[in-house]
């Protein structure tokens, strides 16, 4: 591995991989498919060592939009964006993309160790592992929401399961029966992750920063962009423990095959909420403690996943998939030869993912501070870019219409519930793992019978998953003094806007179990199931918004409530404005999606986004025409070179294009 050409493509692929990361929904699957044909005429350690650049990097650059803008770069940095985004918004961008570099740095060598000491160790485990222990992996997963939802676990239980409930659209594998797709082939397939994951998480942090109308950082003035990053490498440090931990929980989950790499940035979030003193007070406000175990955990996942890949050739994620292609091309089976004749290949996988987790930590460092710079950036110069690529990014999931349509609905929603304070992140882990639980409780049931569930690791994984759904339930029993005590909490009906919206997502998903019922019983039961769970807990919510009394704040303005737990979602900015202020200036923020969707069939995305660029400036800043024309052509040229020419995505078509075909050379028309 230390052959200059060798060295060089891994640096090129770590570069990538970090560019990658930072244009949020553009991730690593796609730059490893994009990066696949240039790997035929090399040898095998020069192949994997690009390849395994990229994919070790872009977990490293995913943090860079999520603390700076709340945008995701990915599904598996949504946790990141709970403390990072607060950090910034105080002044220390700085000190939390820093922690966030060396704990993806030091979390990124765990896994490349764990993954050098425990592929001989792992094989009998994994063997072991068959599809009762991964269901009950995965419902153990989806007991998370109860932690994940702090304050609100009745709304994390049934954004669960609505996420669950999302999981299932499309044909179903057992039967053929078609859910929910109302008749669009659009949704045979089921709905994409990544114009959901967009919609939830970054149109809303768009939405409210044009809301409020201020920099990511209120602090503009203050901040010195330097400042921080050495605190953000001692901080790693002092928790250097918790990186361990949560190192040890990506690369053991991300072993897993089945268990998506999206959740495991959740679960390393909901451990160290748990078991990091004081964390109760202090997550989700901008602990750099949250960065930490998120990003650690991240990058730990992909040594993880080269485990299962490397030794039975089952991917251990979606991007280990592709790389199996890379195996067929240069001639090599993955199983027992890459253990004893090809040994020598496995191990510079190891020094691959060793070497680019160090480069691409220094990139990043190299040019930290102007990535911190970004959180002094006015709202105006912002917004057009991250949502031309926000919409670019979407596109990329099917390369479908449909989409743009998601992306458009799930945005709506997802800063709907910010404002009300559902959390996100439940209905994203149930989106993830869906999929997942049907199709194993079908497989153990299929294969095992009902003694799937006396298995051992099912039936620990079961009672820890009974408890951690339970425990808020139990808090809530102690901390009221028993049933007399909760009852007393009850009073008089009283009325709140949430309670809208809570009525409304009562009557989507009693809409869809009613449609569920005329299925075939092997199409219907698990979504029936989950949906009356998801009615129980949505009643039970209701109810409690209704008639249960708010908890009497301390003389600081806090409750007891706030003590002992949190609201595990971004707090939105906005509750300084009247409800008429937001009202108004929300429906502009999504009049200017709608209008950017209209024109994108109109004439074409890259023209619209010139156009748009333009409008937004000029209407909401009147920034001058200099900077705003500078800034459309720049933003068009970059976007052209890197999506139409390097890339080479497919657009959108457009009615122009259709009207007058002569114009097609003309990028996305």
């Amino acid at each position: 591995m230390m052959d200059p050409t060798r060295l060089a493509f891994l640096g090129m692929g770590a570069f990538f991989g970090l560019i990658l990361g930072i244009l949020p929904g553009v991730g690593g699957l796609a730059g490893t498919a994009m990066l696949l044909p240039f790997t035929f005429d090399m040898d095998p350690y020069t192949a994997f060592a690009f390849l395994l650049g990229l994919g070790a990097t872009t977990a490293t650059g995913d943090p860079i939009p999520a603390i700076l803008f709340g945008v995701p770069g990915g599904a598996a940095s949504a946790a990141t964006v709970l403390d990072g985004y607060p950090m910034a918004k105080r002044g220390e961008a700085g000190r939390a993309l820093s922690a966030a570099y060396m704990s993806s740095l030091m979390g990124g060598i765990f896994g490349a160790i764990l993954l050098a000491v425990s592929i001989p160790i792992l094989r009998p485990v994994m063997l072991y592992l068959g599809s009762p222990e991964l269901l009950a992996f995965s419902i153990f997963g989806i007991s998370m929401v109860a932690v994940l939802s702090g304050k609100a676990p009745l709304r994390g239980v049934a954004a669960a399961c609505f996420g669950i409930m999302l999981a299932m659209i499309g044909a179903d594998p057992q039967t053929g029966t078609l859910r929910w797709t109302f008749g669009t082939l659009y949704l045979w397939d089921g709905l994409p992750l990544l114009p959901l994951i967009l919609g939830l998480f970054a149109l809303p942090e768009m939405c409210d920063l044009m809301i409020s109308k201020l920099a990511i950082s209120a602090k503009a003035g203050k901040i010195n962009v330097y400042k921080g990053q050495w605190q953000g490498v001692k901080d790693c440090f002092r928790h250097w423990w918790l990186i361990l931990r949560c190192s040890w929980i990506g690369g053991g989950i991300g072993s897993i095959p089945g268990i998506s790499a999206s959740v495991v940035d959740w679960l390393a979030y909901g451990h160290a909420l748990r078991t990091e003193k004081g964390a109760a007070q202090t997550f989700g406000k901008g602990d750099v403690r949250g960065v930490i175990a998120s990003e650690s955990s991240n990058n730990a996942k992909e040594g993880g996943a080269l485990v299962p890949t490397i030794a039975f050739g089952v991917p251990g994620s979606a991007s280990m998939a592709i790389l199996l292609g890379a195996f067929l091309i240069h001639g090599l089976v993955p199983g027992p030869d890459m253990l004893h004749k090809n040994l020598n290949v496995t191990y510079s996988m190891v020094w691959s993912v060793a070497l680019a987790n160090l480069l691409g930590a220094g990139m990043c460092y190299a040019f930290s501070p102007q990535f911190a710079r970004v959180a002094l950036l006015r709202y105006t110069l912002i917004c057009p870019a991250v949502l031309g690529i926000i919409y670019i990014g979407a596109f990329e999931a099917s390369r479908n219409w449909g989409d743009l349509y998601a992306l458009l609905a799930f945005g709506l929603i997802g800063w709907i519930m910010k404002q009300f304070k559902w959390p996100r992140p439940p209905l994203i882990l149930g989106l993830v793992l869906g999929d997942i639980i049907e199709r194993y409780m079908f497989i153990s049931v299929g294969r095992y019978g009902l003694d799937w569930m006396t298995r051992p690791v099912v039936m620990v994984l079961f009672a820890l998953a009974i408890y951690g759904l339970m425990r808020p339930l139990i808090q809530d029993y102690k901390t009221q003094g028993g049933v007399r005590g909760i009852l007393a909490s009850y009073g008089p009906a009283r009325f709140e806007w949430g309670q809208l919206f809570t009525g409304f997502y009562l009557v989507v998903v009693a809409t869809m179990v009613a449609v569920a019922l005329s299925w075939r019983f092997n199409a219907k039961i698990v979504p029936l199931v989950v949906g009356t769970v998801a009615l129980t807990a949505i009643t039970f919510s209701l109810i409690n918004q209704v008639f249960r009394r708010p908890a009497v704040p301390n003389a600081d303005g806090t409750s007891n409530e706030d003590q002992t737990r949190i609201h595990m979602d971004l707090e939105s900015d906005t509750a300084h404005l009247s409800t008429k202020t937001i009202i108004s200036r929300a429906a502009l923020f999504f009049g200017y999606l709608i209008g950017f969707m209209a024109g994108t069939y109109l004439i074409g995305l890259i023209p619209t986004l010139f156009v748009f660029v333009i409008i937004f400036m000029r209407a909401e800043a009147k920034e001058s025409w200099t900077l705003v024309l500078t800034y459309a052509v720049c933003l068009v040229v970059f976007v052209t070179i890197v999506f139409d020419r390097i890339m080479s995505i497919p657009w959108p078509q457009t009615l122009l294009g259709q009207l007058i075909p002569a114009l097609k050379f003309i990028p996305s028309v």
